[in-house]
């Protein structure tokens, strides 16, 4: 049996709630499509919906912990040291065009540092989460990263637009936090992406270096143009030295 913190058992109640929400309109997508209007105003409307219960949800039982969210920004209660840091949908995108790839993601910060993360991807109903020195999860199963060490061999992800390496074969998702994860469960060996949000990888970051793998630095980046490098360590090096001048 698995052993989890209360914040994290509060990060997975809150995540499932939230889900509700997210898997009712994401069914009316496929409606919204043939309409003049388009899904786009419903799907903002559904990330700030989403974004309202996440809050609400964590604030019944810690009160004065603060908040970094994509929608509504900074949110300073009386405890600046722990802050959740939350994205509503991670993958509009795909989620305005009826393709079910995008995650719900709250990450919990405590004095700078990420000490519990949860990516909760509903549709396919999983449940990545992580916490400070007790390991990454996929739904209760232990997570480790790739043993991989050919660049070759390997599989990379990025969001980045117009990203073209030669030497890395490349997937793009449309969904950072789930690409985290995916390195963390092995099914992709690296990630990498410039001037991203920290809501967007901070979930993600722990989950990787939880599962045994590496990830850089994110503290000497703001909070809205962090340049992150997620692999395992057997690729680290080669792929830090390929990246180098992106």
């Amino acid at each position: 049996m698995i052993s989890i913190s209360s914040n994290l058992n509060i990060m997975i109640k809150t995540a499932e709630k939230a889900s509700k929400t997210v898997i009712r309109d994401f069914g009316e997508i496929e409606k919204l499509q043939a309409s003049k209007k388009g899904p786009r105003d419903f799907v903002t409307k559904t990330d700030k919906r989403v974004e309202n219960i996440i809050i609400e949800e964590l604030s019944k039982t810690k009160k004065n912990y603060s908040f970094l969210s994509e929608e509504i920004g900074k949110i300073k209660n009386k405890d600046e040291d722990n802050i959740w840091i939350i994205d509503p949908i991670d993958g509009t995108t795909n989620f305005l065009h009826g393709i079910p790839h995008f995650a719900i993601c709250i990450a919990l910060q405590s004095k700078k540092e990420i000490v519990s993360s949860l990516i909760f991807d509903p549709i396919k109903d999983e449940m990545f989460f992580a916490e400070k020195n007790k390991g990454s999860y996929l739904n209760n199963q232990r997570l480790r990263v790739s043993k991989k060490n050919i660049i070759d061999d390997c599989l990379f992800s990025s969001n980045q637009e117009g990203v073209k390496f030669s030497n890395f074969n490349m997937r793009y998702t449309g969904s950072a936090a789930l690409d985290l994860a995916y390195v963390a469960a092995g099914r992709f060996d690296g990630y990498f992406h410039n001037d991203i949000n920290l809501w967007d990888v901070a979930a993600g970051s722990l989950m990787v270096q939880e599962a045994g793998g590496f990830v850089n630095d994110l503290n000497k980046f703001s909070n809205n143009a962090i340049n992150i490098r997620a692999s395992n360590d057997g690729i680290k090096d080669k792929m830090l030295r390929e990246l180098e001048n992106f």
